[in-house]
């Protein structure tokens, strides 16, 4: 795919790949063996067909893939940008086993780029009942639960603590890789299904979730808040100014347009030698948003190897050729403090590789006597984050030993009604993976209130009143006064 030269894209935040061209599409959808047991689909989270939208392609039927993969999926334009298919689809590509894997997530964000562009999308016939349903969070698993409620006729509304929706798609991802204007076009292809969206709402603040369920008159609620909660290091000097997190800086930049200052309201005072201490997705943003930003130096602090490093393999390749300098086998242990409060510099050791440990990684060990000082005046962690507390604070809901909601296998939680997915219950995951606890959940909240599922007929059974299966759950609700 067609990139931005290095040079250039590290001076501004438009996005990097720069998409397929029709022809282009056309040639890499040949390339699908169309294998008769689908390995692909098998490696998607939602199951997408993925051989049927790729074989539409080649066909130069792009409405019709569109069709099959809005079957599935909410987001294909975003899907196709942010997922890491190399570990999911792309993964166990057969056509990989030999040579490169066919380039799924290119193809769909080529078509979900196309339908942004025609103005598609899929509004089936809704027929309304009476159910009110409440979606707590506008990310990825939010929107998916939205969407599929929405479809089955509820009035849906969704709760964002921030001033936009789109949650950890818009406060979390630069536009080098996910622009907004795709998550606006995704965001209001859920508004034209119906679904309202409340922003600047703070659940657990303003009103908890037993309220919604009682006073508020909300028949179910989906908790899909992720976990954007910061993990420190808890070192000495982790509070001196100059220490901050990933999602702080990321939430700045993207969402408060500090990048844009001073035409945005929205301070950003960040050093010109910036370490970010962490080897994931989101150090690779934090990293290449400083770079931007105007940063002299810029470095990647990490305590195993690059093979080691969660991040994905294209981030990682673009952040070295924008020039992030990267220190493997490096740990911090203390920040040093300049002597008026502000960061001056890390001390760290050097770290060398034992043995596996529970993640399958190789457990970094300390070098003994291999403490060195490293001179830099801002220091961004990005190491993981945790449940926000709020949930636990001001409801009833049971949580598990780290704070994320606890659930059964349905998605239910705690609280008749109430349902959880995504990153508040899994920890740290992936978009498509959000989005299919989102759906898994909405499957669950609809069997909650009886509304039957028209992709999964009922067997013929001899349990009937009227001639009509008693499982259809045909009846009206009263409450009694």
């Amino acid at each position: 795919m067609r990139e931005q030269e290095p040079a250039i894209r590290a001076k501004n935040f438009k996005e990097v790949a720069m998409g397929y061209f029709p022809d282009e599409a056309l040639r890499e959808s040949e390339r699908c063996l169309m294998c008769p047991d689908q390995p692909c689909v098998s490696g998607c989270p939602v199951g997408i067909n993925i051989p049927g939208f790729i074989d539409k392609i080649g066909k130069k039927d792009i409405r019709g893939a569109y069709d099959i993969l809005t079957q599935t999926s909410l987001l294909p334009a975003i899907c196709g940008r942010v997922c890491p298919q190399e570990n999911q689809c792309e993964g166990v590509c057969t056509v990989g086993d030999s040579l490169e894997a066919v380039a799924i997530g290119r193809l769909e964000r080529f078509v979900g780029d196309t339908a942004i562009r025609e103005g598609w999308a899929n509004i089936p016939f809704i027929e309304k009942n009476n159910f009110k349903v409440g979606i707590v969070g506008s990310g990825p698993a939010g929107m998916a639960c939205a969407a599929d409620m929405a479809k089955a006729g509820c009035d849906v509304t969704v709760f964002e603590a921030f001033h936009q929706a789109g949650g950890v798609l818009k406060y979390g991802i630069p536009d080098f890789r996910l622009p907004n204007e795709v998550i606006d076009a995704e965001i209001n292809n859920l508004k034209k299904l119906g679904v309202k969206f409340e922003c600047n709402t703070l659940v657990g603040r303003l009103f908890t979730i037993e309220q919604m369920i009682s006073e508020m008159g909300y028949d179910s609620v989906f908790v899909g808040v992720g976990a954007g909660y910061p993990t420190t290091l808890g070192i000495p000097g982790d509070s001196l100014n100059g220490v901050l997190s990933a999602n702080e800086l990321l939430t700045r930049c993207n969402l408060m347009r500090a990048r844009d200052f001073p035409n945005f309201d929205t301070p950003l005072p960040l050093g010109k030698r910036v370490a970010v201490v962490g080897a994931g997705n989101t150090a690779m943003d934090a990293m290449r948003v400083s770079v931007r930003l105007g940063a002299d130096k810029v470095y990647c602090i990490y305590r195993r190897s690059r093979k080691e490093a969660p991040a994905r393999a294209e981030e990682l390749h673009h952040a070295e050729q924008e020039g992030i300098e990267f220190h493997w086998l490096t740990n911090p242990i203390a920040v040093l403090n300049d002597g008026d409060g502000n960061v001056r510099g890390m001390r760290c050791v050097r770290m060398e590789l034992g043995e596996p440990d529970e993640s399958g990684r190789r457990r970094p060990v300390v070098v003994e006597g291999s403490e060195f000082d490293f001179e830099v005046d801002t220091i961004v962690y990005a190491i993981g984050t945790n449940a926000n507390p709020i949930m636990g604070q001001t409801s009833g809901l049971k949580l598990n030993k780290w704070g994320y909601i606890n659930t059964d296998p349905s998605l239910a939680t705690s609280i008749a009604g109430v349902f959880a997915g995504g990153d508040i219950v899994t920890g740290a995951a992936t978009v498509i993976e959000a989005m299919g606890a989102g759906r898994k959940a909405a499957a669950s909240m609809k069997a909650y209130l009886g509304i039957r599922d028209s992709n999964l007929p009922y067997a013929d059974s001899e349990e009937k009143l009227f001639g009509i299966d008693t499982r259809e759950r045909i009846f009206a609700r009263l409450k009694i006064a």
